[in-house]
């Protein structure tokens, strides 16, 4: 597994899935049952956790990774740092391409991922995104 940035090799990714696999089983997922969970990192050394939650409404459904970032904003902001992402056996996923933006705002091209293909910075899996500097003119 690849390691990316100085402070990855400290983190503890097991404890983290632990969190996102937490947090995946308490999931409303009754229409496509598909549970997901998610659990990171902040640079202030909390961890956030999130889970999917569906609507009757498909287009109304939240990824896991916005209920992560809400409870980033609700426990006092900060950046993501590390960030871990489970299927409902329990096993890595990756973000969807929404999500990574979503991730972005939130943690920035530093951010590392896991992935079934090692740790990554979200500048790989995202990249030459739009951000909020964009905007700044």
């Amino acid at each position: 597994m690849t390691t990316v940035g100085a402070d990855s090799a400290h983190v503890d990714w097991e404890q983290l899935r632990e969190v996102a696999r937490a947090a995946m089983n308490r999931a409303y997922a009754p229409y496509s049952g598909y549970p997901v969970g998610a659990a990171a990192r902040v640079d202030d050394g909390r961890t956030v956790s999130g889970c999917n939650v569906e609507n009757a409404s498909y287009g109304l459904s939240l990824c896991a990774e916005c209920g992560l970032v809400s409870e980033l904003r609700n426990t006092g902001g900060g950046r993501l740092t590390h960030f871990t992402c489970v299927d409902g056996r329990g096993e890595i996923l990756v973000p969807c391409g929404r999500c990574r933006q979503l991730l972005f705002e939130f943690g920035g091209p530093d951010l590392v991922l896991e992935t079934p293909a090692g740790h990554l910075p979200l500048s790989e899996m995202l990249p030459q995104a739009f951000g909020p500097a964009h905007l700044r003119q």
